[in-house]
């Protein structure tokens, strides 16, 4: 498998923390840089601290891409949605991952930890980072997500 990204952006919140253990398990398999942004244990924690952390580092070109996992999946996609350069998307299966990419050329992938089987999960990981943007018509209509032309 050859990923499209060179460093990979990891966070989570408790909710998150243990399939977030089984994604850094398999970027270790597959020789994929990545760092981990955090929480570093199941114990409570606030999604938007990890969530920020790592759209902040997309966001900046510090990272090429972000997975974040909390319990549904919306709140860390709502935190880093909030940034221009950010286009996070929530997946709970392949199609959806797919299509994220082809025509949204998403950059951070959102996991709903307490939603979704590991397999599954695992599956999503791969689909995004191996997934080509699709270009083409959908080009104008990413630049229009951030606003870059109206």
């Amino acid at each position: 498998m050859k990923s499209n990204w060179q460093k990979v952006a990891l966070g989570s919140d408790h909710a998150g923390y243990n399939l977030k253990l089984d994604v850094i398990k398999w970027l270790i398999a597959k020789d994929i840089e990545f760092y981990d942004f955090g929480t570093f244990s199941d114990d409570r924690a606030d999604y938007p601290d990890f969530a920020h952390t790592v759209a902040k580092n997309v966001n900046d070109h510090k990272f090429d891409a972000g997975i974040l996992i909390c319990g549904s999946g919306n709140g860390v996609c709502m935190t880093a949605n909030k940034y221009v350069h950010v286009r996070a998307a929530l997946c709970w299966n392949v199609e959806l991952t797919r299509l994220a990419r082809l025509h949204n050329d998403a950059n951070i992938l959102c996991l709903p930890g307490r939603f979704i089987k590991t397999e599954e999960a695992l599956k999503c990981v791969e689909t995004f980072l191996t997934t080509n943007f699709e270009g083409g018509r959908h080009t104008i209509r990413v630049k229009k997500i951030s606003n870059i032309i109206l």
